[in-house]
């Protein structure tokens, strides 16, 4: 009898615990072999042990639960609790939301942080506007330039279909008079293989997790930018969640911060290998190119400090004063 009623106990125990735990959906855009997706695999693995299953975090890679276009706006209308995005890809709400991808403003993973640095108590606060509340961010790689041939120039870019994710990256096309074409990052292999797009910017991370070398022919390393992706919270989620578990929550954010970006560092040489292995001419741009692409770098950046305002002026001289 005293059996039977400590296993009905424990069994209304574990009942009471599992009505408790939270299940929070992330929504990934990018496969789930790919160094960001692995970070927020192990960022929810961090909360949901850290908060001992009271909130478990479930990571959805590869666009399965939102396509990357929806995912911000999932979270902010609380479909999901939690999602991972390019942050990039939302500069038509807000140009500070471009601050990262800026051609040639910073180019290396050091200034990239100083930059971001600057910029994070105004995109929190526009993001805030948003209902959203933001947890941390990681850079990818230094972008480059993908080709299916070699190009010595701006000149021999003309007319080349190129893939375009956000506004910064379609008005390179404009300048570059190569043709814009919209395209997920989880369709970029069916793009490619159908002709759809020949050319694209991105780091030698999306080059090699899509096997590009299996329709393109030339990378080279311009380092325009180094985009962020942000991982956002419900605001109002956020602000129902215990304070304990906000702990937690917050600890093991800042663990992914620091663990992607060393995941990013360590990507970038990794990736440029595997594209030279693939088959694919690695190598930096010509003296040419080079030149004509920092003129368009110069342009944009003005066109950005105009278009940003006093905001973006504050933190671009927040950062130049940082260096």
């Amino acid at each position: 009898m005293k059996l039977t009623a400590t296993l009905l106990t424990a069994t209304a125990l574990c009942a009471a615990t599992a009505a408790q735990a939270e299940v929070w959906d992330m929504p990934l855009a990018y496969s789930a072999t790919n160094f960001h997706s692995e970070n927020a695999a192990r960022f929810g693995d961090c909360v949901t042990k850290g908060t001992d299953g009271a909130i478990e975090i479930k990571t959805h890679p590869s666009g399965s639960l939102f396509g990357g276009a929806d995912i911000k706006r999932a979270i902010q209308t609380g479909q999901v609790q939690i999602g991972e995005r390019l942050m990039s890809a939302h500069a038509n709400e807000n140009p500070l939301f471009a601050v990262d991808s800026v051609p040639f403003l910073a180019t290396s993973f050091e200034d990239s942080a100083k930059l971001f640095e600057a910029a994070r108590p105004k995109l929190e606060e526009a993001l805030g506007e948003q209902n959203l509340t933001l947890l941390y961010a990681v850079p990818w790689p230094p972008q480059g330039l993908y080709f299916d041939k070699a190009v010595e120039s701006v000149a021999d870019m003309e007319g080349i279909k190129f893939r375009s994710y956000n506004t910064t990256t379609a008005r390179f096309a404009e300048l570059t008079k190569m043709l814009p074409v919209s395209i997920e990052a989880a369709e970029l292999q069916q793009a490619f293989a159908t002709g759809v797009a020949e050319s694209m910017i991105s780091s030698g991370a999306t080059g090699y997790d899509q096997k590009v070398w299996e329709n393109l022919s030339h990378f080279y390393t311009v380092d325009a930018w180094l985009p962020y992706n942000y991982v956002m919270v419900n605001s109002d989620i956020w602000a129902e969640t215990a304070e304990d578990a906000k702990a937690v929550i917050s600890d093991c954010a800042e663990q992914a911060a620091a663990n992607g970006l060393e995941a990013s560092k360590n990507y970038t040489q990794l990736t440029l290998e595997g594209l030279r292995e693939g088959g694919m001419t690695v190598a930096p741009p010509s003296e040419t190119l080079k030149a004509d692409l920092d003129a368009i770098g110069e342009t944009m950046t003005a066109e950005w400090l105009e278009e940003a305002g006093e905001a973006g002026q504050a933190v671009v001289d927040a950062y130049r004063g940082a260096n």
